[in-house]
């Protein structure tokens, strides 16, 4: 079946020949009147030369490139692209090991897949569709993926979220599946697909959550925003001294209670605390952590609200450095992909030029290796962090 088509404007194929993988809404001469959001189409230069094919979506992000070569959005293209991406983990990043079974498969332009992401639990994957278009070759993608593992997936859950253009519903695909303990560095953690965040656990932080371990020995630690206690995990078992774990919800709190237990059930240098961070952070007495995490949530999630993301950055990471102990650490990071590195960074400096402290920068850190960044598209780099020591 022919596919529909979408011809540019004189000039705009310039972002095709540098391989990146968005077209906007603006680029766009003239298309099908037929076409849809999700539809597979065919992209011509002015000249009518056949340059790209990909998903279409109704929005300022019109076309998500899938190839630079015309050829069909099939089977087997999945599980080329499929093959490819868990052979680089295999072979590139060792994932899984015998010390991490979890991991992330698919990072959407990452893995040349714009709007696909795919994370691994052992023996389950978790699918999340960004776009129409994923979501339309779902059963293409459950079945790319049920062949590349040769049939070896317990389960394979679709993950619903909000996408504009089309509701749809958490699914399971093959198996029924709901939670699992896997392991990541050698910590056991419990992770529920169906009611946890994203697609169960944030894969994202794996590496600078085992940097902690470099860090914790002997240290009195508070994570903040902690989720399922990933951080709080490491920081035990690198023998800080104390370790109290915070989170607004009473289900993070009580999966990280789960998890602690998990790893050791006498475990008596942990705490529990649900409440506001930062409120905590204003109550609490001055040098009595001297290691302090701060992984918000998103502050924002378009750029009108990115303003509003950098000053409550700035609160968080004002009020930890006013009440952090004297030779601190701080870990502290942004997800919001609208607040750029060096935005996050003058932030940070801000704070701590009012918090009239010393400080220098230990480490710059990023999304673990397996959430993948397609150099053509800079945009994936949407985790930044920093480790600042704390005079």
């Amino acid at each position: 079946m022919a596919l529909k088509e979408i011809i540019l404007k004189r000039g705009k194929e310039s972002n095709l020949q540098r391989k990146h993988p968005w077209i906007f809404s603006g680029a766009i001469h003239s298309k099908d009147k037929s076409i849809a959001s999700g539809d597979q189409v065919v992209v011509l230069d002015s000249q009518g030369h056949t340059i790209a094919v990909g998903h279409y979506t109704d929005s300022s992000i019109a076309v998500r490139i899938l190839s630079f070569e015309p050829r069909a959005i099939d089977l087997e293209f999945y599980k080329e692209y499929l093959s490819t991406a868990k052979h680089a983990r295999n072979s590139v990043l060792s994932l899984p090991s015998s010390l991490t079974n979890c991991y992330r498969l698919i990072a959407g332009e990452g893995d040349f897949l714009p709007g696909l992401i795919i994370d691994m639990y052992d023996d389950v994957a978790v699918i999340q569709c960004h776009t129409a278009g994923m979501l339309g070759d779902i059963d293409l993608i459950a079945e790319a993926l049920d062949q590349v593992f040769e049939e070896s997936l317990d389960s394979i859950y679709l993950k619903a979220i909000h996408i504009k253009e089309q509701a749809y519903e958490s699914q399971f695909l093959k198996g029924c599946k709901t939670e699992q303990l896997v392991k990541e560095h050698d910590i056991s953690f419990h992770v529920d697909w169906t009611k946890g965040q994203k697609t169960g656990f944030f894969l994202d932080q794996r590496e600078n959550r085992f940097l902690i371990q470099k860090y914790a020995k002997g240290r009195r630690v508070l994570n903040t925003f902690c989720y399922t206690g990933g951080f709080s995990l490491n920081a035990l078992k690198a023998d800080a001294e104390l370790v109290h774990s915070i989170d607004i919800s009473q289900t993070a709190m009580d999966q990280t209670d789960r998890n602690v237990n998990l790893n050791n059930a006498k475990e008596s240098r942990h705490k529990s605390i649900t409440g506001n961070v930062i409120e905590f952070l204003n109550k609490s007495k001055k040098d009595e952590y001297d290691l302090i995490i701060l992984d918000p949530p998103a502050f924002a999630k378009n750029r009108n609200k990115s303003h509003n993301a950098v000053q409550a950055y700035k609160r968080i990471n004002l009020a930890a450095m006013q009440k952090i102990g004297s030779n601190g650490i701080i870990f502290t990071f942004s997800c919001s992909q609208v607040v750029d590195r060096k935005l996050f960074e003058n932030t940070i400096r801000a704070a701590a030029i009012e918090s009239g402290r010393n400080i220098r920068i230990l480490h710059h850190l990023n999304q673990a290796p397996d959430h993948t960044v397609n150099i053509y598209h800079q945009e994936g780099h949407y985790l930044k962090g920093l480790v600042i020591h704390v005079e």
